[in-house]
């Protein structure tokens, strides 16, 4: 019989010297009351916790729940890459469709609208992944008491990030619609200020709700700090300087409201452009006749050039109301001779160069080679649809012209190097084209502020309630700029809510540079000696011009159904 103890027994192979010498004299614990095969206490509260699997009723229930601060039960759940397209996507419906309300009237989604704030969506994803990646990195803290926060990764913070502050986000668009379709609501002190009682409590909900549903994910109150802070900012920023909605008012469809008589019966189409070789070599002819035409300026005197652009063919009233400006300038500002008048028109083809952007620059760098462009005043007048990204919009079909921006403008007159500058822009939007265009040297003045349309285009309007009211109406009494704006705002105020203008007053900007205060005082004292004196009295504007005269119904109140435009 052989020996056990012996090395040499066949035996030895399986005494647990066979591990090593450490593991030989080891000695192995086994807890009592609990199977080997159980797993940790840490993993058995995390598995209590921590769903494997949320339908996609149940991410909507948790990111509802979490907008009333509420802890989300999703535990290490992670929405599946389908759940996670779904979610978004119906999240971003719901707020597309709220912010439908806020256009009054025929309305056209702008996919560059809803892209421009996505920037912020990808900053605050970023600012999420740094801020919880210690706690992520740490999983088993989520079954320990005190920290049971949700901890299924970025995914899970993304799909409930834009569910917990989709409730108030929701009211607040309501809100705002409702301040666009019952403006008279909110007009008096007390409710002006319901309104932005309800507008801050709304914003503060739906960054709180941000705040705390990321902090239970980033479980650390420094970096949640950190993240606040940084989102703020980034919604701060994004609300400052990133105002595109992804809808704006559908113009074409405004002009075709508009085009119903009283009758009901629409309207003649407008003329279009019949394109030919001819044409443009027309065009090539005409454009240097009128620069060669130019008058120049007399040394000693502060002469007014003038620089009028209607560049949207498919309305009549962009073309009555720029040569209305155009003619206005000449006889009560006394700049015969010194006024190039763009328009786009079927009708003025062999009469007007096109209203172009090419020939927008070509015309500031061509008055500023025969004025002096250190004393003398440019006069520029802008008319048409605006956009809220403001844009000019420009139509000369089927010419393609790519709309102008203040950008534009400003570049022009910089590089010209044209000092004193009165700039009016008749639009929708147009209020958004001040800071760009504003200098010491500039009187700038608009239709409407950057956030509300202006009224009274459409093929019924005679002219705009602006240049009716400022140019055909007050800059005949006076020859002050800024008198004939402040005497003007009352008057259209007045009439838009008389025409049932539905967005809010369009509420005019002006804004004045100090330094081009004294040119225009000088220029108004010269100008009321010249119409008081009858032997310098001004001559009236040749005969043949074109430019088609205004009923006498331009110089009345405004007819009861004219149009807001973009």
């Amino acid at each position: 019989m052989k020996d056990l103890n012996a090395s040499s027994s066949t035996w030895a192979d399986t005494l647990p010297s066979q591990w090593g010498p450490e593991l030989a004299h080891t000695e192995i614990e086994v807890p009592l009351g609990r199977s080997p095969q159980d797993p940790p206490p840490s993993l058995v509260g995390r598995a209590a916790l921590a769903p494997e699997r949320l339908s996609l009723w149940g991410w909507m229930r948790e990111g509802l729940r979490a907008a009333l601060f509420l802890a989300p039960r999703t535990g290490a759940a992670a929405p599946t890459p389908w759940q996670l397209l779904v979610l978004s996507l119906i999240s971003a419906a719901l707020l597309v469709g709220a912010a439908r309300w806020q256009v009054v009237g025929p309305a056209q989604f702008s996919l560059r609208g809803w892209l421009a704030p996505m920037w912020s969506g990808l900053v605050l994803l970023w600012l999420a992944w740094w801020a919880m990646a210690p706690a992520q990195r740490a999983p088993a803290l989520a079954g320990e008491p005190g920290s049971l926060g949700p901890f299924g990764g970025l995914a899970a913070w993304y799909v409930l990030s834009a569910w917990a502050p989709l409730g108030p986000l929701l009211v607040l668009y309501v809100l705002m619609g409702m301040a666009v379709h019952q403006p008279e609501w909110w007009s008096g002190a007390v409710a002006s200020i319901v309104f932005w009682v309800a507008y801050g409590v709304l914003t503060v909900w739906v960054l709180a709700a941000l705040v705390v549903v990321s902090a239970r994910f980033i479980r650390s109150r420094v970096r949640t700090a950190v993240f606040g802070l940084a989102m703020a900012a980034v919604v701060g920023v994004g609300m400052w300087q990133f105002q595109d909605q992804p809808w704006e008012e559908d113009a074409q469809a405004l002009a075709d409201a508009s085009a119903q008589s009283a009758d009901g019966a629409p309207l003649p189409e407008p003329a279009h452009l019949a394109l030919s070789q001819g044409l443009f070599e027309d065009q090539q002819l005409l454009w240097q006749q009128q620069v060669e035409a130019l008058a120049p300026e007399r040394p000693g005197v502060t002469d007014v050039y003038g620089l009028v652009f209607s560049p949207y063919a498919d309305e009549n009233v962009f073309r009555r109301e720029s040569s209305m400006v155009s003619t206005l300038l000449q006889e009560r500002f006394d700049a015969q001779g010194r006024v190039l008048h763009l328009l786009n028109h079927a009708d003025t083809a062999q009469t007007h160069p096109w209203a172009t952007s090419e020939n927008l620059q070509r015309a500031i760098a061509a008055l500023a080679a025969r004025m002096d462009r250190e004393r003398d005043v440019l006069v520029i007048y802008m008319t048409s649809h605006g956009a809220r990204n403001h844009e000019l919009a420009a139509s000369h079909w089927p010419l393609e012209v790519p709309p102008v921006t203040p950008e534009m403008l400003r570049a022009a007159l910089d590089e010209a190097g044209i000092r004193n500058r009165v700039i009016a822009v008749s639009a929708c939007f147009s209020g958004g084209w001040i800071e760009p265009l504003a200098t010491d040297s500039t009187l700038i003045m608009t239709a409407a502020d950057a956030t509300h349309t202006s009224y009274g285009c459409g093929r019924l309007s005679e002219l705009t309630f602006f240049g009716r009211a400022v140019f055909h109406e007050q800059l005949r009494q006076t020859h002050s700029f800024t008198e004939a704006f402040a005497k003007a705002v009352p008057l259209i105020q007045q009439r838009e809510v008389e025409a049932g203008k539905a967005d809010g007053f369009s509420n005019p900007q002006i804004r004045v540079g100090p330094k081009i205060t004294p040119v225009l005082q000088a220029l108004e004292q010269r100008l009321q000696a010249l119409e008081t004196n009858a032997t310098n009295e001004i001559p009236a504007v040749a005969g043949g011009s074109a430019e088609p005269a205004l009923s006498p119904a331009a110089a009345t109140a405004p007819a009861a159904t004219p149009t807001a435009r973009p």
